[in-house]
């Protein structure tokens, strides 16, 4: 199978490529920039096939794609500052991304009678109440403009195409690129404590474990919306941040702040982002190991 990976500099790209080529099939990985520029820790997707793909120019994505002749694209490019898209000089940026670059990759996967995968996220929803979102709910509310660009990318993935994967996942890390375990361990080093907002709750998702997931995807036929976290219970940035501390050694003390008394942040931030995932399971994939198993394995992966 010849799977096509957008984004392949980000943490979620990376993982993928990487996951494809182990399983034995032929990975070609695009993004942005002139060449491959994510992380050279020595793994296949450094030596990948890359194109060079500027996905908000549709005739860019039509002749790549047409060229590939992907079996699956796997998109996991997006503009993902959630403050920095809601400075008004960003805002059409964002939607070219998020949106209409998702829907030109759509339209030529429809053209190719190929599948595709879009990482979708929790923001599209209004992060309302405590029960755990529904893969299949339809109650769209997004907050801010990040999560409304990517509602709309959603949107033009289910009406442009019957064989595709919407995968929403929450508070992503990998060993690419920045992330918030990374910027806990920097700030940890530097302080004696740090405030943490304990208000917004949900799981976090390391992507070399969707990654295995996401191939599984493209193996399959078992199309539609689905979530994706790692498992292990729903949590707050707080209680998340307590236990990158204790697994990585530090003394760091944690606050517990609410949202409000944060205060730092331009984009409002879902306060529910638990997402249900068993419909994973009733369509017969592996459920993701428990987030704390994850964070174990990745300390031992990254330098800090």
């Amino acid at each position: 199978m010849r799977v096509f990976v957008t984004g392949v500099c980000g943490q979620l790209g990376h993982d993928v490529v990487n996951e494809l080529i182990a399983r034995g099939h032929e990975a070609v990985a695009g993004d942005i920039t002139e060449q491959y520029s994510g992380a050279d820790d020595g793994s296949a997707v450094v030596s990948a096939p890359y194109k060079q793909l500027d996905i908000t120019d549709s005739e860019a994505v039509k002749t790549v794609l047409t060229e590939v002749q992907p079996d699956a694209v796997v998109h996991c490019a997006a503009w993902t500052a959630v403050d920095a898209a809601e400075d008004e000089e960003n805002k059409a940026k964002v939607y070219a991304v998020n949106s209409d670059g998702t829907r030109n990759i759509a339209a030529v996967c429809r053209e190719l009678d190929c599948k595709m995968i879009y990482i979708s996220t929790d923001y599209v929803f209004d992060g309302e109440g405590t029960e755990p979102w529904q893969p299949d709910c339809k109650a769209y509310a997004p907050l801010c403009v990040y999560g409304d660009s990517k509602l709309k990318g959603e949107l033009a993935v289910s009406e442009l195409l019957e064989k595709y994967f919407i995968v929403r996942i929450a508070w992503v890390f990998g060993r690419n690129g920045n992330n918030f375990i990374k910027t806990m361990l920097k700030v940890g080093k530097k302080y004696d404590t740090v405030r943490v907002v304990n208000d917004q709750i949900g799981t976090p998702t390391y992507t070399y474990d969707l990654s295995k997931l996401l191939v599984s995807m493209c193996e399959s036929d078992r199309y539609g919306c689905y979530h994706a976290t790692n498992e292990g219970g729903y949590i707050s940035w707080y209680d998340f941040t307590k236990e990158i501390y204790r697994q990585a050694g530090y003394s760091t003390g944690v606050v517990p702040v609410t949202t409000e008394e944060y205060g730092q942040s331009k984009a409002k931030r879902p306060h529910n982002s638990r997402l249900d995932k068993s419909k994973l399971s009733r369509n017969g994939f592996a459920l993701l190991p428990a987030w704390q198993d994850a964070l174990s394995r990745y300390l031992k992966e990254i330098e800090y």
